[in-house]
């Protein structure tokens, strides 16, 4: 899998059990920490050589638990992070539990597909944020649009086309983007929901909804702490580009190093729950 966030989707965990999160941790200082022997036994003398250096690196575990509360704060998970920061007594570096819980609340309401009652919340965190926000004030009431359309009884459209012209269509008029945006949108209101094509079937799945929260997410985020992503997001592109920067260098390197976030690694780490919080991305 290409995330984290796709895995824990897929794997049934629950995003509140602190003892998977402490799962997760001792998983991540494994792969920090050392590198499977038998595997490296079956390589070329290269490969010892790296796992001898990469089992010479020791990750205390605060580093771990640090990179853990860090994502659950920025991604918006309130009761997984203080259950986490009270297990791993970090309670100090924990923000206050009202933003994280807003931030979700958000979130919760655009996955259900209630985008005025999510426009509502946003403005009452942040009454600045959509004017100064086009882009996503515009991706919010497009999606507003999505659900309309996607709601419309017997073929009434009135309400979709009013929304359409009075909300949107203004936005769009100066701007290209907006504009094919508005107009692919538009066509849904054309064409039966089962024939349409791939490209516009797609504006009705909840994909649409997830990327939308996300957004909206690192949006109020990046306004708060002029951050665009948690540590943990950080430390896998800083490793990715090291690789890369290595590979091109002609450095000595085994064919592959894993991250050890697949999905088999992230399902034996954690073993068993029930998901009960929607997963945005943390992707790789």
């Amino acid at each position: 899998m290409s995330s984290l966030s796709e895995a824990l989707n897929t794997s049934g965990l629950d995003i509140n059990d602190v003892a998977f999160w402490d799962r997760v941790a001792a998983h991540f200082r494994e792969k920090l920490g050392r590198m499977n022997p038998s595997s490296a036994a079956a390589n070329v003398a290269k490969t010892n050589v790296f796992n001898e250096r990469v089992a010479a690196v020791k990750s205390p575990k605060s580093d771990i638990n640090s990179l853990i509360l860090d994502y659950l704060v920025l991604e918006g998970y309130p009761n997984a992070a203080k259950r986490f920061s009270k297990e791993a007594n970090m309670q100090e570096r924990l923000p206050e539990h009202s933003e994280i819980a807003q931030r979700r609340e958000i979130q919760n309401a655009i996955h259900s597909g209630q985008i005025e009652e999510a426009i509502k919340l946003l403005n009452k965190l942040d009454p600045e944020i959509l004017d100064k926000e086009p882009k996503l004030h515009f991706s919010l009431l497009r999606l507003q649009l999505v659900e309309l359309i996607r709601n419309c009884n017997n073929g009434d459209v009135g309400k979709a086309l009013k929304f359409a012209s009075e909300e949107l269509g203004p936005r769009a008029s100066n701007n290209d983007e907006f504009i094919d945006s508005l107009e692919k949108t538009m066509v849904l209101l054309m064409f039966p929901h089962d024939s349409l094509k791939d490209e516009l079937a797609a504006l009705l799945r909840s994909d649409l909804r997830k990327s939308v929260a996300d957004e909206v997410n690192k949006t109020i985020v990046r306004r708060k702490t002029n951050r665009l992503e948690s540590a943990i997001q950080e430390l896998a592109r800083m490793r990715a580009w090291g690789e890369s920067s290595a590979r091109t260098s002609k450095k000595e390197l085994p064919d592959r190093i894993e991250l050890g976030l697949s999905e088999d690694e992230i399902d034996a780490a954690a073993q068993g729950g029930a998901n009960d919080e929607p997963m945005t991305g943390i992707t790789i």
